[in-house]
């Protein structure tokens, strides 16, 4: 058996082993970098299934802004609302997916601004996000970028 993650439009094994009695399959390899793919599984005879996506964090520290802000406009374009969904970054291009996790919650999000201006802080979320990941003032979160 062997677990795989899309790369572009092709699968690369990252993982091979056996299943147990059971069927359960334990994952043996350490991915180093953080990365979020969607993940499969392909048996000897050759049988796929697609069984959701591996998502590898680390940390990152983050701040949220939006309140006095609402109706500027976005460095990667449109406006920002108090429903805006998205994350703010200096380094990711526009539109870059990137999954947050903080205290059990996921969320994944585009990049739709520039930012944050704080030193040491890599990512900016918009109320919203925060709302919705359950953050709040400034911290550590985890990120797949």
């Amino acid at each position: 058996m062997r677990l795989q993650i899309q790369r572009g439009h092709r699968w690369v094994t990252i993982d091979r082993d056996r299943t147990d009695a059971r069927g359960r399959y334990a994952l043996r390899g350490r991915l180093r970098q953080p990365t979020s793919a969607r993940a499969r599984v392909k048996t000897s005879s050759g049988a796929t299934r697609v069984v959701g996506r591996l998502n590898v964090y680390r940390r990152a520290l983050a701040s949220w802004y939006g309140p006095g802000l609402f109706g500027n406009k976005l460095g990667c374009g449109g406006t920002l609302t108090t429903g805006s969904i998205g994350v703010a970054n200096k380094h990711l291009p526009c539109g870059s997916k990137v999954t947050l996790r903080h205290r059990g919650r996921v969320l994944r999000v585009r990049v739709i601004d520039r930012g944050p201006y704080v030193g040491g802080r890599e990512y900016d979320l918009t109320a919203a996000t925060a709302r919705k990941l359950g953050f709040s003032g400034h911290g550590p979160i985890q990120a797949t970028r």
